[in-house]
């Protein structure tokens, strides 16, 4: 793991040897357990891999698989004000609706770190797949009439008289120590967004990110929030749950704090206070064709 100075970690590694500071024996463990897995694996006897199968990667049965595991992933975090006034999912047929935010027609801030380079890249040029504004255009009615905007001002949103508006905002990739945060907060322009967006037009926030982050300060001004996590490439699993395709499944897999200074917490805590408990999901039904 330490692929750009190998060089001088080896010298040094050497050098402790040596000089008696790490034993033999430390290194003959380590280096025994990556060859048991070698062996176990059979790579001495075969070492190059089975490319057999390479056609088949990145097909449309396994984008098929990708999606759905993007719809059964989300996370309805909240929907309406209260049970009988429910924002999910929405009508795919309205005059004109709005798609905001800095997430929303970015497949590189789907993706996250880890996946298309180490630390993420940002735009839609770096790998096949589509963005969740993509898959809004392609569920809705024909008549209906997107308008996007990634940073609309209130006047902006106002004037445009939207029947509804879908925000997509969250953490730009990262990866490793470069992801450490003690803030926690969503980046600036996408909190500004859900305010100029939420205060003015019925809003649903989808959240991109890796993790829980502060939503509290502007949880009553969202009519709907979706927690997406990384959807990764296949944006028509958001579009399918958000338009009643499929119902909301998901559940929380780690408790959602109010405010980082709470953290860590988990269930059985003496003070469990969350903003949203371990297990937390609103669910909702599809919507059929006779509806």
């Amino acid at each position: 793991m330490v692929p750009l100075n190998h060089t001088e970690f080896i010298d040094i590694l050497t050098s402790l040897v040596n000089n008696n500071f790490i034993p033999m024996s430390r290194i003959n463990d380590a280096v025994r357990r990556i060859l048991r897995v070698k062996f176990s694996m059979g790579l001495f006897e075969n070492p190059m891999a089975d490319l057999s199968l390479g056609a088949h990667l990145g097909s449309q049965a396994h984008r098929d698989l990708a999606r759905e595991a993007v719809r059964k992933s989300l996370v309805l975090l909240k929907n309406g004000g209260d049970a009988d006034s429910p924002v999910l999912p929405l009508p795919k047929k309205a005059s004109k609706i709005l798609v905001a935010g800095s997430h929303a027609d970015n497949l590189g801030y789907q993706c996250g770190g880890w996946t298309i380079a180490w630390q993420g890249l940002n735009g839609n040029n770096h790998t096949a797949g589509t963005t969740i504004l993509s898959a809004i255009s392609t569920a809705v009615d024909p008549s209906t009439e997107i308008v996007y905007s990634e940073s609309p001002d209130e006047d902006f949103v106002r004037s445009n008289k939207f029947d509804y508006a879908v925000v997509v905002v969250g953490e730009y990739p990262y990866a490793e120590t470069a992801g450490d945060n003690l803030d926690l907060i969503i980046p600036e322009h996408g909190a500004d967004t859900i305010m100029h967006v939420c205060v003015n037009v019925k809003c649903v926030v989808v959240l991109v990110s890796g993790r829980p982050l502060v939503v509290g300060p502007y949880l009553s001004y969202m009519d709907a929030l979706v927690a997406a996590w990384l959807p990764g490439t296949e944006g028509q699993g958001v579009a399918d749950v958000l338009f009643g395709d499929y119902g909301f499944t998901g559940k929380l897999s780690r408790t959602w704090f109010k405010t980082p200074d709470q953290l860590p917490m988990n269930v059985g805590d003496q003070h469990y206070d969350p903003l949203f408990p371990f297990a937390h999901g609103l669910t909702t039904e599809p919507v059929t064709a006779s509806s």
